[in-house]
């Protein structure tokens, strides 16, 4: 397996142990909660900490993520990319103290930014036949993949919660 899918792979992970300790200590699994627990272990592991790791190899080994992906080394393009990494992974982490609206500005923000650079990669591809593994592999596919979960995930959470606003009202409009 290419290791990037390992930050993908590792918010699976953890969503499932999450879901499996809250299955055993007895509370409800709803729909609601299993996207939620998903949705929230996406931002903070795969967003999160895969964008500061990220943001690690963009600074710090510059010149080989630059060879992986099939560019020059020593273009300061690579430091823009590791602080537009570090804000989203500070955001990602920042979604377990921080709910709501927050999390859809996270993966809106996200969102952008993973698409916007799968654009440059097949961009890339078809302009210089750049097959790089950094531009052509796996980052490729995750660029457009990790939006699309975490998206689907979203809206699913919020049909979820936006119903059960409405029940909680409609029941309570009973007992008036």
């Amino acid at each position: 397996m290419d290791t990037a899918y390992i930050w993908l792979v590792l918010g699976i992970i953890i969503a499932l142990v999450m879901l499996g300790v809250q299955f055993y200590s007895k509370r409800a699994l709803t729909l609601k909660r299993i996207i939620g627990t998903t949705l929230l272990s996406l931002l903070v592991v795969t967003v999160g900490l895969g964008s500061i790791w990220a943001s690690i190899g963009h600074s710090l080994f510059a010149n080989q993520v630059a060879s992986t992906i099939g560019w020059a080394p020593g273009s300061p393009f690579q430091q823009e990319v590791a602080f537009a990494n570090l804000a989203f992974g500070v955001l990602g982490i920042l979604c377990i103290w921080i709910r709501g609206n927050f999390w859809t500005a996270t993966v809106i923000g996200v969102s952008i930014f993973l698409l916007g650079d799968a654009i440059g990669h097949i961009s890339n591809i078809l302009v210089t036949g750049n097959y790089a593994t950094g531009n052509a592999g796996a980052v490729l596919v995750l660029d457009i993949l990790v939006p699309l979960l975490l998206i689907g995930l979203l809206v699913a959470y919020k049909i979820l919660e936006e119903r059960a606003v409405r029940s909680a009202i409609k029941s309570l409009e009973r007992s008036l």
